[in-house]
């Protein structure tokens, strides 16, 4: 399957199912660093590495679109009993601790996503424990196997397989990367892929100028 595709199916999900999850809070901080299961070499190939592929496509977006907020936008929200800008991420970043232990990877002891989400956090705390959180659902992924993916789990209630959450995870990246896009564009904030893009497309169009 070709990359882009594989980049592409994922985000059409987005339409068909959201994750929801009650408010939490940030009062106990970030899992700090090391906090991630130890994993083995990555696999090759098979259903669980074009999940690893899609997880860094995702976290580079998030990291990048988060780096380039203003920190003071960080507090932004749409309206009362939506979260906010900081809120959208800290919810990615508890919700990927909170299904990679679907996965058989437990979160890092002592977390608790009820407490993970709606205390205010700056900037760097942010980004930080967005890089956190991929970093454990990255280890947790590397350490199954192909045929793991066909393991039964639980989700939302529902039957499902290792391989359902992965496609859960991947569609709830998508929702939620594409509302903090919306937000970013509300604040003036222009995604870094796209105005690398704009950028790109303009050096095109520009003549080249006649030699002397």
């Amino acid at each position: 399957m070709p990359t882009e595709w594989k980049r592409v199916v994922p985000a059409f999900w987005v339409l068909l199912l959201a994750l929801g999850a009650a408010p939490a809070t940030f009062s106990q901080g970030s899992p700090g660093p090391g906090a991630a299961p130890q994993a083995v070499a990555p696999p090759a190939s098979g259903a669980h590495a074009e999940f690893l592929e899609n997880l860094d496509y995702y976290e580079q977006r998030f990291l990048r679109l988060a780096q380039a907020a203003p920190p003071e936008k960080f507090s932004w929200r749409l309206n009362e009993g939506v979260r906010s800008l900081s809120e959208i991420y800290l919810h990615v970043s508890a919700a990927n601790y909170n299904l990679s232990k679907l996965l058989g990877t437990p979160p890092p002891a002592g977390f608790d996503a009820a407490k993970f989400q709606s205390t205010p956090a700056d900037k760097p705390a942010v980004i930080q424990a967005l890089k956190d959180s991929f970093a454990h659902v990255r280890a947790a992924a590397s350490k199954l196997s192909d045929a793991d993916v066909d393991k039964p789990a639980k989700l939302q209630g529902k039957d499902t397989t290792y391989r359902g959450v992965f496609f859960f995870m991947v569609r709830h990246w998508g929702e939620q990367l594409g509302q903090a896009v919306a937000y970013g564009r509300m604040n003036g904030v222009v995604p870094p892929w796209t105005e690398e893009q704009q950028q790109q497309q303009k050096q095109q169009k520009t003549p080249d100028k006649p030699k002397p």
